[in-house]
């Protein structure tokens, strides 16, 4: 059974220029979502108790501490369980925050983007670099010891002395965990509809992610974009991603993996709300092919020895060509586990890991 959880919130104060997820829904009914949420849960869950819990969107923390409270009494989880609140700045008082902490939340995952209010702006951020300050310092007034922050970088009119200044105040302002996210124009976004001028090109792109690399270079970089100050602030529940392991996925337009496939919720609000417990339509993906993709994504890389007894392979002989390649271009490199890419590696990952794909 699934030990993990994903509850999706989709409402948002305004909706970010750069955001193509299900998200900027009007809050207004955000009690009568509660409710079918939690109907929807009650249907599927079963009562394991579980390793994580994670409320994305959207803007979680637009919730009612009360309404969070309400969704997670329909849970089972004990004091080593991760349970973490996606949160805006503009969202992130003290008062709301102690409530979360009373409730059993215990780690925060900050959108901070930028700490440059220009930048901010022109991506439609609700929230200004104060905001951002603000809001870190109140999450460890509150209590919390584990938060994350997320910086974006490739934002139009972005320059490296920009993201420079971003990458140093968030190195000073040492928190337990930071995300990094290049900018991609994806169809259901503002950018998508009009494309900004002044992007930065992908060689600048690369030179941001290479600066932010040296920059927490003090980190445990465990993932491409991932950097915790210890393998205690890793990311419990986005590990349950990356290592294919199941979990629910449960609101509107959530996406879960249970018995080896991955399903999509309802995307529509409306069909949602009239039938939240619609029973789920699974579908088959290439596991063999997510394994490659997703573990060559973390710092250690893919097990083989993991990969050939699930998947009935040898993995040195099906891919002896990919690796003869890659380990002499110096791309790929041997582990005792299998193979992780190089720093090299990363920066071309997408070529790299496409040559893995079968034809």
């Amino acid at each position: 059974m699934p030990k993990s959880v994903y509850i999706h919130i989709p409402f948002c104060i305004k909706k970010c220029a750069y955001c193509s997820f299900l998200s900027g829904i009007n809050p207004i009914n955000k009690g009568v979502y509660v409710d079918k949420l939690i109907l929807e849960i009650k249907k599927f869950y079963k009562g394991e108790i579980l390793k994580t819990i994670y409320f994305g969107g959207g803007t979680p923390s637009i919730l009612d501490v009360c309404e969070i409270k309400k969704i997670l009494d329909c849970l089972n989880f004990n004091q080593n369980s991760e349970i973490t609140l996606e949160m805006n700045p503009k969202t992130c008082n003290l008062d709301k925050l102690k409530g979360f902490y009373d409730i059993g939340i215990n780690r925060i995952s900050l959108g901070v983007q930028s700490f440059n209010d220009r930048i901010l702006k022109i991506a439609g951020r609700a929230h200004n670099s104060y905001d951002a300050l603000k809001s870190i310092e109140n999450i460890r007034l509150a209590g919390f010891k584990n938060f994350s922050i997320d910086l974006m970088y490739g934002l139009p009119t972005q320059n490296l002395k920009i993201w420079q200044n971003t990458l140093d105040k968030a190195k000073n302002l040492a928190p337990p965990h930071i995300s990094l996210y290049g900018l991609k124009i994806e169809q259901g976004s503002e950018f998508y509809t009009n494309l900004p001028k002044d992007l930065p090109n992908d060689d600048v792109q690369a030179d941001m992610y290479e600066m932010a690399l040296e920059t927490f270079k003090d980190y445990y970089h465990y993932e491409f974009s991932n950097f915790a100050q210890s393998k205690k602030y890793t990311s419990k529940h986005n590990l349950t991603y990356w290592n294919i392991e199941p979990y629910w996925g449960f609101g509107l337009g959530a996406s879960g993996f249970t018995d080896n496939k991955r399903y999509e919720n309802e995307t529509d609000f409306e069909k949602y709300i009239k039938n939240p417990y619609a029973e789920k339509e699974f579908y088959k993906t290439n596991l063999l092919e997510e394994h490659i993709f997703l573990g060559f994504r973390k710092f250690e890389g893919i097990n083989i020895k993991e990969i050939n007894k699930k998947f009935s392979i040898d993995f040195d002989k099906k891919y002896a060509r990919q690796l003869k390649k890659f380990i002499l271009s110096g791309h790929i490199q041997k582990t005792l586990q299998g193979y992780k890419l190089s720093k090299d590696g990363v920066m071309l990952s997408n070529s790299v890991l496409c040559e893995f794909l079968d034809d």
